[in-house]
């Protein structure tokens, strides 16, 4: 199963078509390639809110459920991803004034 069009964008660092999806145990964005991928580890689906959820893949649930897709997290195959966001609150990382005598 494909996300539909109107999910797919594109990654700001490679320009490769990506989907947003909310992770089900935070309610978090991650995004996700929008080909499926049979060596992915994460499991997508469309919520009847028309949104996408995606979930981990693992030992107790290896398999996706028949409405999921098995894709690849796009932060583990982008070429250049976008610089990170410090957790900082704001805060600068250099003086902001002149150093005075």
């Amino acid at each position: 199963m494909k996300p539909a069009s109107h999910h797919v964008t594109h990654c700001k660092g490679c320009r490769a078509r990506i989907c947003w999806a909310l992770t089900t145990a935070n309610g978090r964005r991650q995004p996700v390639n929008a080909e499926p991928d049979q060596t992915g580890n994460l499991a997508v689906t469309q919520g009847a809110d028309g949104l996408l959820y995606v979930r981990s893949l693992t030992k107790d649930h290896p398999e996706p459920r028949p409405s999921e897709w098995r894709a690849m997290p796009h932060h583990a195959t982008c070429p250049s991803p976008p610089p990170r966001r410090s957790s900082g609150g704001g805060q600068r990382q250099v003086r902001p004034v002149p150093w005075q005598r």
